[in-house]
Formats: C-alpha cells, sequence, structure tokens
C-alpha cells in the first residue's frame, strides 16, 4: 500500500501520478485520496477542538458541583457539545475508511528501472539462456503427447470436475512428483531457503496483505459461508507468516520456498489457453519468498531471479529474462522479471515464472516491520520479495515438449533421472 504521507508531499505525488499514467492507471485517483484526507484531519481537528472544549465545561461543572451551585445549564452544553464531538469523530472514521479503501485500490510505485510501455509487447529482454533444440520432424505439443502415451487425461477430469482440469497417471505424475522435489532440494541445499509446508486455505486478511484483496477478489476460490480462500499461490501464506509482527535487523534476510497446490478461478482469461496444462484451476508450484532489509532488496531480487534461472539451466531448458514494462507489471510489483520457457510444440516462449521485487508495498498491508540496531531508531517496514521457482505444471510441459522423440516417447532429464528410480524415458 501507498504510504498517505509520501502522497502529501507534493514531489512524490508528481511522480506517483506519472507512474499511474504509465501504468494505465487512473491519476485521478491519487487527488481524489489527498481530498479526502484534507477532510479527515478537518474532521479530526473539529473532534479535538469540541473534545477540549468538553473537557474545559467537565471542570466547570466540577467546581459549580463542589460549591453547591446549579450546574443545570452547564450539563445541558455539555450534552449539546458531546454529540457534536461524537459526530465529528464518526465523520472522521467514515472518511478514514474511504481513503483507506482507495489506498487499497491504487498500485505499488515502479522503480525507475522499469521499461515504459503499455503491453507485454512492450517488455525488454534482459537475456537468452540455452539453445532452442533442432528437430528433424515437427514437435508435438503436450496435449498430444501425454494422450498418445495414456499418461495425460483431460476427458475425465471434465467428467469428474470440468473444464480446465486433468489427470496425470503413471510416470508422468511420478514425472510432476520429480520435478517438485528437484525444486525444493535444489533451493533449500544450494540456496539456502528453509522449506515450509503452509496452509492452502487462508482469510481475508492474508489476502489483502498480499495485494490480492480487494481488486482481485474474483481471481480466487472461496469457500460459501466462511471467510475461508483458497490460495492462489503459496505467497499468500508465506508473506503473512510475519503479519503484524516487528523481526530483529540480524533476522534478515529470511528465505522460505514452499511447494503448493494453487486454486485460480481464471476470472477474465475466458477463451485463453482453454487446453492443456497451461492455465488450469488447480496446479503445482514452487514459491520462493525472501523478507528483506530495504538496502538489500534489489540485491537479493537478482539472487531470486537467479535461483529460478538455475532450475532451468539444470535441466537444459532454453528460456528468455524479461523485465516487464509499466504497462504489464503486477499490481503490487515495483519491479519484475519474467522468465519464459521455450516451448517447440507451441513455437513459443511461455512464461514459467515471475520474479517480483514488491518493496514495502505489501509489509505496509501486512504489517511486517524491523527494528534497526541503531541507537533510538524507529521500525521500518521490511521488502518483501517473490517468484515461483518453478511453476512445476508448466516445468512438465516444457520438459514433454524439449525432450520429445519422433516416435513419441520423451527422453527425462538427467537431472531428474535419480527421482526416477533411473528412469531415462517416458513411453
Amino acid at each position: 500500500m501507498i504510504d498517505i504521507k509520501s502522497l502529501e508531499n507534493e514531489e512524490f505525488a508528481s511522480a506517483y501520478k506519472q507512474c499511474l499514467k504509465n501504468r494505465g492507471a487512473d491519476v485521478e485517483l491519487v487527488d481524489r485520496i489527498l481530498e479526502l484526507n484534507k477532510s479527515r484531519k478537518q474532521a479530526i481537528q473539529e473532534f479535538e477542538t469540541r473534545k477540549a472544549e468538553q473537557n474545559k465545561v467537565g471542570q466547570e461543572i466540577a467546581k459549580l458541583k463542589k460549591s453547591g451551585e446549579d450546574a443545570s445549564q452547564l450539563l445541558s452544553e455539555m450534552q449539546q457539545l458531546a454529540q457534536k464531538t461524537k459526530d465529528f469523530e464518526n465523520q472522521a472514521a467514515e472518511v478514514q475508511e474511504k481513503v483507506n479503501l482507495l489506498l487499497s485500490s491504487i498500485p505499488n510505485m515502479c522503480h525507475p528501472s522499469v521499461p515504459v510501455g503499455k503491453s507485454e509487447e512492450d517488455n525488454v529482454l534482459v537475456r537468452s539462456v540455452g539453445n532452442q533444440r533442432e528437430f528433424s520432424f515437427k514437435p508435438k505439443e503436450h496435449i498430444e503427447l501425454g494422450e498418445n502415451l495414456g499418461l495425460l487425461d483431460f476427458e475425465r477430469a471434465g467428467k469428474v470436475s470440468g473444464a480446465r482440469f486433468s489427470f496425470l497417471r503413471g510416470s508422468l505424475a511420478r514425472l510432476e512428483r520429480a520435478l517438485a522435489q528437484f525444486m525444493l532440494e535444489s533451493h533449500v541445499e544450494q540456496n539456502g531457503y528453509q522449506e515450509i509446508i503452509p496452509p492452502y486455505i487462508v482469510n481475508s486478511s492474508s489476502l489483502f496483505g498480499t495485494g490480492n484483496f480487494p481488486k482481485f477478489k474474483d481471481d480466487v476460490f472461496h469457500l460459501e459461508g466462511t471467510d475461508y480462500h483458497l490460495i492462489p499461490t503459496a505467497e499468500v501464506p508465506l508473506t503473512n507468516f510475519y503479519g503484524g509482527e516487528t523481526l530483529k535487523e540480524e533476522d534478515l534476510p529470511q528465505k522460505f520456498v514452499a511447494l503448493s497446490p494453487c486454486f485460480r478461478s481464471e476470472a477474465g482469461s475466458y477463451g485463453k489457453d482453454t487446453k492443456g496444462l497451461i492455465r488450469q484451476h488447480q496446479f503445482h508450484k514452487v514459491e520462493m519468498m525472501v523478507f528483506s532489509h530495504p538496502d538489500q532488496s534489489y540485491e537479493l531480487h537478482d539472487q531470486l531471479t537467479g535461483h529460478a534461472e538455475k532450475i532451468l539451466q539444470d535441466l537444459e531448458l532454453p528460456y528468455r529474462v524479461m523485465a516487464l514494462c509499466t504497462g504489464d507489471i503486477s499490481f503490487g510489483a515495483a519491479k519484475c522479471y519474467d522468465i519464459e520457457v521455450w516451448l517447440p510444440g507451441q513455437n513459443a516462449y511461455r512464461e514459467i515464472s515471475s520474479c517480483s521485487n514488491f518493496e514495502d508495498f505489501q509489509a505496509r498491508r501486512a504489517n511486517i516491520r524491523f527494528k534497526e540496531n541503531a541507537p533510538k531508531s524507529k521500525p521500518r517496514y521490511v521488502h518483501t520479495l517473490n517468484g515461483s521457482g518453478l511453476a512445476v505444471g508448466r516445468t512438465l510441459i516444457a520438459v514433454m515438449e524439449n525432450y520429445q522423440k519422433e516416435d513419441g516417447t520423451i527422453e527425462i532429464p538427467k537431472a531428474l533421472q535419480k527421482y526416477m528410480g533411473g528412469q531415462s524415458h517416458l513411453a
């Protein structure tokens, strides 16, 4: 969430308006927020003035009663003052609620290095890694490969659940499990993350903390009659792990990793990627999460991105890293790199990880701070970072399509064979 005190600074407000313009968002919201905040301050000032008058009259009433004099007129005046005081207090609270609602609906300030653009077409290539495989035949998409092997079943999943679900069978199910295990072990043993198994059901407060609520409420599955919701990503429970807490400076950075199912309604994506495993209502993802000192967050952002890339390098999958532009970056991110893996069956790069630095945007919403060791220092908000390390289902797609053979079998990458009991091919 953007700090209202920052918005009151003309220089910041001007820069933030330009950021909103670059994002394609409503610039007038800033002026609306500032107008409401001015009204809130006026109501608070009126409340404090009436409260002071009320206290003064109360003291005079006490003196009259102590001396045995009639205080009925002042008591009547006190009642009127008490009502006016209450009215201004309620007015201030109502305006504060409106300010908070608007503040929660505006996006993060983009880092100066974020390229300006209107859509994903304006994202900037940072680097390409690996060579695209050359095939002596036309490569198939993962859907055809999996169905031909009898290991991928969308028809029966549609019968059981509906569209955008699947059954993985036999060695393909094991391959997905192997990928998840490989990713977790890499991040824990090589990159120093602490593994966590988080709750898969969270409350509204947690989704507010990450910026999913209230703006993206339609993207989440809700449990009717409760304040429970299925997680769209492990980012939600991991980010809120320290919600409302103040850490010590020496506790930073803290790095978590979690494998979890993810549940998404895919609201607004109807007609897009309706076939296959690319965009499902349920999928698995390994999520990396970092709580950082503000002075270290961009260094750690680059490290986190590198950790996601290393998985693809070890699997020998070609990919590219894109710096997202202002028109494509997510609501809460100050800066984001998308990692896109090459899928020969689609003849296209597809996103497999987003690595974001939120700076203190989420920390303000979830109230996560740290205390510096310097004398008399005040608590500051941490910076939060996260990234997919990686989306397991999409990595499975990439393995299937990049390692396919002309006879329809699929080679298992060397890095995964020890998790597959030495099996070298899916057939």
